[in-house]
């Protein structure tokens, strides 16, 4: 996307087709994360009747031929050149598409849905951390602060507001496993913007085609992968496979086109947001702990980002895979 054009399309005149755009990107970028929110809720009921590694497999196998149609519409490309690219599409897989949701479906094994979105949160800031470390990107002080008040929002959250608890019980197991999942999609992150600059949706068919052939033969080596034995499980997994696997993608890449990549990230931390209120709509008090520390998590991640948010646009073929 041109920075020129972006800059047009987002002014700020009273009643104007920009304006008119900017809800336009808006509306996509909360149905993404909607969506996305509902992965944990409904990954949290399915993890009950499917093993992670199965739901993985089945989650990707299920989305990638709707992925595979609306690439081709869509982006009309040119497969032999993608795939030239395979070395890097198979590290997105295996970080992303594969790791991060392995990690995140057994993380809800044991913790549920809104304190894995809580830490899942902290996942700008770490990425942030990460790109001054491996992509050499200036750390400004406001966002060494902002990371820093993020990890005390997530340490409340995970020590239930005693944070002298930890030095006594440590993480429990879903944690630990959530901690993982934001390490592997702040791999893939690094690993995307290094990456060449690729069709989205045709790269994430990709990538979910990578998922799925290197899962597969540790599903088979332990008897699965598993299907679905009752309608609820059938449910959670198409859904699954439809709203966060296809649509978010599309409504995402979508508001990509129509503001800049800074701007669009910040919308991510509505995953926790709308966890939250899955959650309360279930019937699930949120205790201090969490609604305080999700308060100082996304208060962090926002003061990280505000350099970003100032940016104009990535030029095109600046941002990764």
């Amino acid at each position: 996307m041109k920075s020129t054009s972006s800059e047009n399309r987002l002014g700020n005149t009273p009643g104007s087709p920009s304006r008119r755009v900017r809800g336009g990107a808006v509306a996509c970028l909360l149905g993404a994360t909607l969506f996305w929110a509902g992965n944990y809720v409904v990954g949290s009921i399915a993890v009950a009747s499917l093993d992670p590694l199965s739901l993985t497999i089945l989650r990707w196998v299920t989305a990638l031929v709707p992925l595979a149609a609306i690439a081709q519409v869509l982006e009309k490309p040119h497969w032999r050149q993608v795939l030239s690219s395979w070395p890097w599409l198979i590290s997105l897989g295996v970080s992303g598409l594969a790791g991060y949701n392995l990690l995140l479906y057994a993380a809800l094994s044991y913790t549920d849905a809104f304190n894995a979105s809580l830490i899942n949160a902290f996942n700008p800031a770490l990425i942030t951390l990460a790109a001054a470390g491996f992509l050499r990107e200036r750390l400004t002080p406001a966002a060494t602060a902002g990371v820093l008040i993020a990890l005390v929002g997530v340490l409340v959250v995970l020590s239930g507001g005693d944070l002298t608890a930890l030095l006594d019980t440590g993480f429990g197991t879903g944690e630990l496993l959530m901690i993982g999942a934001i390490g592997a999609w702040t791999a893939y992150t690094i690993i995307g913007r290094l990456a060449p600059r690729l069709p989205p949706i045709t790269s994430t068919v990709v990538q979910a085609a990578v998922a799925v052939t290197i899962l597969a033969p540790f599903s088979v080596a332990t008897g699965g992968p598993n299907l679905p034995k009752s309608a609820d499980a059938v449910a959670s997994l198409l859904f699954i496979a439809v709203f966060p696997s296809v649509l978010s993608y599309l409504l995402w890449n979508r508001a990509l086109q129509l503001m800049p990549a800074n701007g669009a990230g910040v919308f991510l931390n509505l995953i926790t947001v709308f966890t939250a209120i899955f959650t309360v709509l279930a019937g699930r008090r949120l205790d201090a702990a969490q609604i305080i520390g999700g308060a100082v998590v996304i208060g962090g991640v926002v003061m990280t980002n505000t350099r970003a948010l100032r940016r104009k646009p990535s030029p095109p073929g600046s941002e990764g895979g």
